[in-house]
């Protein structure tokens, strides 16, 4: 169990950089300095393990989807749920569940781990699940080549102890399975007719779409606007859905095997598919906010695959559309990867606004594919009263880099309700 002075140390740092506005992390920060073994030992109470998802995009909502239905089925979790998903969000997230004494109350973790993060973390704390979503080109400033990311996850996998859960449709997910020795691997996947409409970072690149023949526990068999259709145990099994954007509904499937996994005989896939139904999208991601009496979605884009899903996810039309590009670290400081989207499904209406560091980068792409541009201002908090005092009877929608939705969210929140993320 953890000391009890770092327990009481950390709780301090936290209340105090939550009274100055300060960011999610840094409570982490300073116990993993103070005590190196804290998330190790406190994690290590639970019963039922630890559970980490990684891969380069989708892994939010998929953990926000994870702990939702696994508190369907009775279990109690413990998440790192602000979306930092580096070890020192980890920490800070431990800080506000466990007690003075160190004590956390939660059956299992479910973690949502930073691909290079994650890697350390599981040479010390072995997790009993994984999930691994897929590879992309993705911060090539941090990670290098696909193959380099591909390498990451597999050390996630190989130190899982109980099941790894893995992605049919994504050749260089699926070939992690060659790695694996006594761990049990599920698999999730897509019907045929659809894998064209979830581009792997070969498609993109002009390759052909490969898929493995091994049988999934959960297949997306079809989609629409707000249902879903399941292949689980053989059987169709549909549901409606409050999740925005077609790349959250394969990864639903996702989430659904991971829970079948680790709940085991006992689950109950009625109760699956009802909750799933109840899950909404996890803040920046396709989030909805009522600014103005109008909605405004929030879109997070960090790679050419989810600014392509996104794009391909939300109809522009009857929409005034911002784009807002930051090159901070969180985001990674690469933006070359902006040329391989295409904004085609842009060229009738435009944009309204662009604005973040890289405005003006952004705003040369969007030239090349001849997109019209009302505004282009590099301040975001400019560029965002703008955009609303522009289009102050239109539905809104901004497609944004992490750093930039961070700010985005935080500026919205003087003007409209916005969930917190403590």
């Amino acid at each position: 169990m953890p000391k009890t002075y770092v327990t009481i140390l950390g709780k301090s740092v936290k209340a105090v950089a939550k009274m100055r506005g300060g960011g999610s992390a840094l409570p982490g920060l300073v116990v993993e300095k103070i005590d190196p073994n804290f998330i190790k030992h406190t994690l290590g109470q639970l019963p039922h393990g630890v559970v980490v998802i990684s891969g380069t995009n989708g892994k939010t909502t998929t953990t926000k989807m994870v702990v939702e239905l696994l508190e369907g089925q009775g279990l109690k979790v413990f998440t790192n749920r602000t979306g930092s998903n580096f070890t020192r969000g980890v920490a800070a997230a431990l800080l506000g569940e466990t007690s003075l004494t160190g004590k956390l109350k939660a059956d299992i973790a479910v973690l949502e781990l930073d691909e290079a993060h994650a890697v350390n973390f599981v040479r010390t704390i072995h997790p009993r699940f994984s999930l691994i979503l897929n590879v992309m080109r993705d911060q090539l400033d941090r990670f290098g080549e696909i193959d380099a990311t591909q390498k990451m996850l597999r050390q996630i996998a190989i130190n899982t102890t109980d099941t790894v859960v893995l992605n049919r449709e994504d050749r260089r997910v699926a070939e992690i399975q060659k790695s694996l020795t006594s761990q049990k691997v599920k698999f999730f996947g897509l019907d045929k007719l659809l894998i064209n409409q979830f581009p792997t970072d070969d498609t993109l690149r002009g390759g052909t779409t490969t898929t493995t023949n091994v049988n999934a526990d959960v297949v997306l068999n079809r989609l629409s606007v707000d249902k879903a259709e399941f292949i689980i145990d053989s059987k169709a099994q549909r549901t409606n859905l409050k999740l925005n954007g077609i790349y959250n509904v394969f990864n639903a499937a996702a989430a659904l095997t991971l829970v079948r996994a680790i709940v085991g005989e006992k689950v109950d896939n009625p109760k699956l598919l009802k909750d799933l139904s109840n899950v909404t999208p996890a803040f920046g991601r396709g989030e909805t906010l009522l600014v103005k009496g109008q909605p405004l979605e929030l879109v997070l884009v960090k790679n050419p695959s989810g600014f392509r899903l996104g794009l391909k996810s939300f109809d522009p039309r009857n929409y005034a559309t911002m784009i807002a590009i930051n090159d901070n670290y969180a985001d990674g400081r690469d933006m070359s990867w902006l040329w391989d989207v295409d904004f085609e499904s842009l060229h009738e209406k435009g944009v309204s606004q662009v604005s973040g560091i890289r405005a003006y980068d952004m705003g040369l792409r969007l030239k090349y594919d001849e997109v019209k541009i009302e505004n282009i201002d590099s301040s975001i908090t400019r560029a965002l009263k703008k955009f609303i005092d522009n289009n102050k009877d239109k539905p809104k929608r901004i497609y944004c880099t992490y750093t930039a939705m961070l700010d985005i969210r935080n500026k919205l929140s003087k003007i409209t309700k916005v969930e917190k993320i403590s």
